[in-house]
């Protein structure tokens, strides 16, 4: 049976996680949450981006896997790219950062002794060379996730609703109402699974009704809330 673990990284606003053990039989499917992950597995070190739909991870004869999950608006900074232009998408780290720095960094989790230790240490690595975040953009990110509209956002932020779009964009891979609707669906997603009443989740994270509750997770997880219950 394959076990997964994950506890909070020295590096700010991160997880670092592992999962080990016999390969899934069936897809992984994997929700949007507004992050995005460093991840490892056998030889490879990928860059998931942010997603604004389920993702599901097809098979694989992988047996472990060690990633770093960077809260909203942390990577793009330390990888130094924009979010947006890895929406919806998983990709080689070789494509973002130089190929032979890529080998590098996966030769020194391909034979370190502690896999976890190893890629906490790279994202250290990155973040060292690129200095903290942005502190109003994790402002923007803890302002959104507690249920905050676009304008009232914006007027905390002291900029316009347009810039704060072109600034969520590069920072989260998606305007602001659009990881306002992740992080709500997120809430609901762990009311749910905690055996929460639909008609209750609705109620406590912020959503219209019932009938709202279920029409986005028809969109973002794409399967409804009784599925889900049932997992």
């Amino acid at each position: 049976m394959a076990e997964y673990r994950e506890r909070a990284a020295r590096l700010d606003r991160a997880v670092v996680w592992a999962r080990t053990g016999p390969p899934p039989a069936d897809p992984v499917t994997v929700f949007p949450d507004g992050c995005m992950d460093l991840i490892w597995t056998e030889g490879t070190l990928m860059v998931a981006g942010p997603d604004s739909r389920a993702f599901h991870v097809p098979p694989d004869r992988a047996t472990e896997f060690v990633g770093i999950r960077f809260a909203p608006g942390i990577a793009p900074a330390l990888l130094g790219i924009p979010a947006v232009e890895l929406l919806n998408q998983r990709v080689d780290l070789a494509a973002i950062v130089p190929d032979r720095r890529a080998r590098e960094l996966i030769d020194h989790v391909d034979n370190a002794p502690d896999r976890v230790a190893a890629m906490e240490s790279i994202a250290l690595r990155f973040a060292a060379e690129s200095g903290p975040p942005d502190p109003a953009l994790t402002a923007i990110a803890d302002t959104i996730a507690e249920g905050a509209t676009v304008s009232e956002t914006a007027a905390l932020a002291g900029i316009s609703p347009r810039l704060l779009h072109r600034r969520s964009l590069s920072a989260f891979g998606y305007g602001p109402k659009m990881l306002a609707r992740i992080l709500r669906f997120q809430r609901a997603l762990a009311a749910v699974r905690a055996g929460v009443p639909a008609a209750e989740t609705a109620a406590v994270t912020g959503f219209a009704d019932q009938a709202h509750l279920s029409r986005e997770f028809r969109d973002l997880a794409g399967c409804s809330v009784r599925a889900l219950q049932a997992c």
